[in-house]
């Protein structure tokens, strides 16, 4: 069976950017993401979806 899921991923932060959303588009630009198959589980396809961000 092929289907799509949505995982999501909660960060607690500190940072020195006035804004948060400056701090989230600097993580987007960055951030890395491991995740493997199992023996029940293939991974065809893994995206990290952009957080969509009003500009400042």
């Amino acid at each position: 069976m092929y289907d799509t899921i949505f995982l999501l991923v909660k960060a607690t932060i500190q940072t020195t950017h006035k804004n948060v959303h400056e701090a989230i588009a600097e993580i987007q630009e960055t951030a890395t993401c491991t995740i493997t198959n199992t023996k029940k589980v293939k991974i065809h396809e893994l995206t990290l979806m952009d957080y969509k961000l009003k500009k400042a």
